[in-house]
């Protein structure tokens, strides 16, 4: 069990893996259970072997993010007064980033591994992967282990944050440069830091870079996982009434990450609300924004699924084309049986199962004709769209009144 929760270091070699051991893998596949965060979040008995324990972790890493920024704040005299024109308590992009935003990262762990550690169990139960590729599949799913439980990759996330995120992103895009705020004061020489606001660019804002970055990570070991599975020769029914080949299963892998977007349009209403009430912006200027991010964000959640693509096209072609000689070889029988007079003396037409079978057939071939091409539905798409804006909703109320809001809302709905 150490293996799959990262907790002890990898065989150099081992043999070849029982039917066992491939289904014990299986069984236990997580993108999120494992790695070094996640030992030191055990040995602080903040979590355990099933993720569980989330308010936990939620108070105390949301606490250690914000609650310093508060104290340090109020020592300044900056929590809320003339003094600077972005007082802490004011400050809505702090307060929804460490207090919706982050605990939302930390919520959507155990969703995710809730939701997708069934998957590569069902590519074995439902016996896509053939037989002579079991191992191959194995491989990609102690592979994922491996990565998931790299203390190299973490470190260099680390190192990204503090390199790039707070050097480099942080000081030069994303803190206000011409305004007095809580944490900061603009100079010559660039920003001027409070108290407050060493602990918020050097614990709080890197506490919170690293586990987006990190979330980004996963989905890279997520995309990964699917690209090697997908250059395994699978076991696809073109018939199957998925309309996906029997991957249908894949589709709602996608909800898993719903946690996760709803934080990431947390993120951009905090971005949002900061420069409205405090830069005098109109929540229309940030459309390109919005549809950027919501388009970035689709891919990210979407892309991983189109690996299968390849297979499933020529899982439909050579469909269409056994399917459609069967198609073919059936009709003229039936043709020559009814209409050419080659029915047996005496067999009625009606009760015969002849033409039920033809309905079948042609049921079967429409299923081929109309499969996609990827496990992505229309309304996976609306809904995973719609969770990015949910949060941006409230910022209307900027622009018209609550009534008015609710008026057109419901107008959309119905």
């Amino acid at each position: 069990m150490s293996h799959y929760l990262g907790l002890g270091p990898e065989k150099a070699a081992r043999t070849v893996p029982s039917a066992e051991d491939i289904l014990q893998d299986a069984q236990n596949f997580s993108l999120v259970l494992g790695g070094p965060l996640f030992q030191l979040l055990r040995r602080a008995h903040m979590a355990d072997d099933a993720l569980e324990l989330v308010r936990l972790r939620v108070l105390v890493i949301s606490l250690v993010a914000w609650l310093p920024l508060l104290v340090l704040a109020a020592l300044d005299g900056h929590l809320l007064g003339n003094r600077v024109a972005v007082p802490f308590l004011l400050d809505l992009e702090v307060h929804i980033r460490f207090l919706v935003a982050v605990p939302l990262l930390i919520i959507a762990e155990l969703v995710v591994h809730r939701r997708l550690r069934p998957i590569a169990r069902a590519f074995l139960d439902r016996k896509i992967i053939p037989e002579a590729c079991v191992t191959r599949f194995d491989e990609a799913v102690r592979s994922a282990f491996r990565l998931r439980n790299s203390v190299a990759a973490e470190l260099l996330l680390i190192a990204l944050v503090y390199g790039v995120g707070i050097l480099v992103v942080w000081r030069q895009y994303s803190a206000l440069q011409t305004t007095a705020t809580w944490y900061a004061a603009p100079a010559p020489g660039g920003l001027t830091l409070t108290l407050a606001g060493f602990w918020y660019a050097y614990v709080s804002v890197p506490l919170f870079q690293f586990l987006l970055i990190r979330w980004y990570f996963r989905l890279f070991i997520w995309t990964r996982f699917l690209w090697q599975v997908s250059h395994i020769e699978l076991s696809l029914v073109a018939a199957h009434p998925d309309r996906v080949g029997g991957l249908g299963f894949l589709a709602n892998t996608v909800y898993a990450f719903t946690t996760l977007l709803v934080a990431h349009g947390a993120m951009l209403a905090a971005q949002f609300a900061n420069r409205i009430f405090f830069a005098g912006a109109a929540l229309t200027e940030f459309k390109a924004e919005t549809g950027a991010m919501v388009l970035f964000l689709l891919c990210l959640i979407f892309g991983p699924l189109l690996v299968f693509a390849p297979q499933l096209a020529q899982a439909k072609r050579t469909g269409l084309s056994e399917y459609g000689a069967l198609a073919q070889r059936y009709v003229r029988e039936f043709d020559a049986k009814w209409l050419r007079d080659g029915a047996p003396a005496g067999e009625a037409l009606v009760g015969s199962g002849d033409i039920q079978s033809l309905a079948d057939l042609a049921n079967s071939f429409d299923v081929v004709r109309t499969m996609r091409i990827a496990p992505v539905t229309k309304d996976a798409v609306v809904r995973l769209a719609a969770a990015v804006l949910v949060p941006i909703v409230p910022l209307a109320l900027t622009m018209m009144s609550l009534e008015d809001l609710l008026k057109r809302l419901f107008g959309l709905v119905f």
